[in-house]
């Protein structure tokens, strides 16, 4: 048995739809998630098929900056939803971080932020003396 595509002129238009879609949706927003441990703050965020060169990453106090782009080809897809283009996400900590001692890392197309929190934005633990 042998199916044609032709009875249903609606699913040659399709892809074209949902290339359309995509292309209105330009800006890609990164995924990520913040951790709070005791030290430091943790963002992971998913990019992948980026390296390390393809990202830009910018500290300002309790706000982190993570910049980049996914290259983009010229095939055409029948369904595209992998991510393309350039994209900026910036998130507001609870707390000021130390942008001196901040590591990064890309492993299997995530990126591991480790954030150490700002001294001043550490819990302090004080000494009880009993008289």
């Amino acid at each position: 048995m042998t199916f044609y595509l032709q009875p249903y002129p609606h699913l040659h238009s399709m892809p074209r739809r949902w290339v359309r879609m995509a292309e209105q949706n330009l800006e890609h927003r990164l995924a990520a998630n913040v951790r709070d441990e005791d030290e430091a703050f943790v963002l992971t965020a998913l990019v992948p098929g980026l390296k390390a060169e393809d990202l830009t990453i910018n500290i300002l106090e309790d706000v982190v900056t993570v910049e980049g782009e996914f290259k983009q080809d010229e095939n055409e897809y029948l369904l595209c939803e992998l991510p393309s283009g350039n994209f900026r996400r910036s998130l507001r900590l609870p707390a000021a971080v130390n942008a001196d001692k901040a590591e990064a890392k890309i492993t299997d197309g995530v990126l591991t932020l480790r954030l150490p929190k700002a001294e001043s934005a550490r819990p302090k633990k004080i000494k009880i003396v009993a008289k």
